[in-house]
């Protein structure tokens, strides 16, 4: 009786079809994900088909896509609104020079417009160290100094500053509680006094803005700026600390404030490991700054 003839092509050929059938959903991914491109970010990977030792990685790979896709949107809403800003200064200053160019005038008036001019560079000057501030501060190289610092006396003062913007609208201007925190004084005045501008900028005639100062169970120094006004829709609080971005978009950009304090102060309060967070309510809008003692 003969041998029986070798199997192992036999298995060699059914071993390898198992192993692509297995490899079939991994390359349906790959497929799928090379289709997404800059331009189609809003795609995602379909789930429903893969088997369950794919699914997390699926899933993992939506996620980061979803993240990708808010990334680039924030930086071309952050393109187009930093060339608006600019391109309004720059229009203003051109056409007043055309004009003050297109025949002869006083000593007077040239002087005049030298002032005018000289106060639009110093707005786009704010803007551009505001810029170079923020990029400072994606690239982690904000360090603040480490000092004791009073925040019952940088409310003051600031509330001092702000006392005769507040006296053209009747303002009531008010601070309670005490704390002291552990960080850079310039910065931190910087950050209580976007959220101090903010709130004046907004609050209507007669309103009041209050500011309370405390330490949480937590171990967190509290610092909450509240003024009485609009309540702002719930869809905008979210992107309240994005760059240039206002909740009102009928008002004009040029000339309403940079548009970058917010995010200037997300951008501080980050740097001393805290967080920056608002709510808005029955006519009442309170910032909160935490950051741990």
């Amino acid at each position: 009786m003969e041998d029986e003839k070798p199997r192992e092509p036999q298995s060699g050929f059914l071993g390898g079809l198992a192993a692509r059938r297995g490899l079939a959903p991994l390359h349906d991914i790959v497929r799928h994900a090379a289709d997404i491109t800059a331009e189609k970010l809003d795609q995602r990977l379909e789930e429903g088909s893969i088997p369950l030792e794919l699914a997390e990685v699926v899933r993992t790979l939506n996620d980061m896509l979803a993240r990708l896709e808010e990334s680039f949107r924030r930086l071309s809403d952050f393109s187009s609104d930093l060339a608006h800003e600019l391109r309004t200064p720059v229009s203003n200053l051109l056409t007043q020079t055309q004009v003050t160019l297109s025949k002869a005038r006083t000593l007077e008036e040239y002087q005049d417009v030298l002032a005018s001019n000289a106060e639009e560079f110093e707005r786009l000057s704010r803007t551009i160290a505001d810029m170079l501030f923020l990029a400072k501060a994606d690239n982690n190289l904000l360090i603040p100094l480490r000092e004791e610092v009073d925040l019952g006396a940088e409310v003051s003062s600031l509330l001092e500053f702000y006392e005769a913007y507040a006296d053209e609208k009747d303002l009531r201007l008010s601070c309670s509680g005490a704390a002291s925190i552990a960080g850079d004084r310039l910065m931190l005045r910087r950050a209580i006094g976007n959220l101090l501008s903010n709130a004046v900028r907004h609050t209507p005639q007669l309103g009041r803005i209050s500011i309370e100062l405390k330490d949480s169970p937590e171990g967190e120094t509290v610092i909450s700026v509240e003024n009485t006004g609009e309540t702002i829709a719930p869809e905008h609080l979210p992107r309240l600390f994005d760059r240039f971005y206002r909740a009102d978009a009928s008002r004009q950009h040029y000339g309403e404030g940079s548009g970058l304090g917010l995010a200037i102060t997300r951008s501080i309060v980050q740097a001393h490991g805290g967080e920056v967070s608002v709510v808005s309510e029955r006519g009442l809008t309170r910032f909160s700054i935490r950051v741990p003692r």
